[in-house]
């Protein structure tokens, strides 16, 4: 919980690098909040079928469309690579197939030109 609170903290920020655990425990936050609205939705009779949305699930989607953005750019450059690689997700397939592969990739150990490395400040243990 940790890790998906810190990348909401960070709400817009796409500068700086992210961690893997930062990030991907976000992804895993959302997809499990995800699931649960769209529970609250089919229950509550505001989930459309057509659509696959519900309005909680979609209030809650347009709230961490940033923040899901920011980790995914600050993520980008903790690998070296500049956040306009994120626009490889709008290549079908293949783009997506791309960045699932740099999100996998450890960051770089040492400073680079988005900052120094998450993983310097050893503070929590991880």
């Amino acid at each position: 919980m940790y890790w998906y609170l810190q990348a909401l903290k960070k709400y817009a920020v796409f500068s700086g690098r992210a961690r893997r655990m930062e990030y991907w425990f976000f992804f895993l936050f959302n997809f499990l909040i995800s699931i649960l609205l769209g529970l609250v939705d089919a229950v509550t009779g505001t989930l459309n079928a057509e659509a696959g949305v519900g309005l909680f699930g979609a209030i809650y989607g347009l709230a961490v469309l940033i923040p899901g953005i920011a980790v995914t750019v600050r993520r980008l450059h903790d690998t070296g690579r500049s956040g306009w690689w994120f626009l490889l997700i709008f290549i079908p397939i293949i783009g997506g197939l791309v960045l699932l592969v740099f999100m996998l990739f450890e960051g770089e150990p040492v400073e680079n030109a988005y900052g120094t490395s998450p993983k310097a400040d050893q503070r929590l243990g991880f």
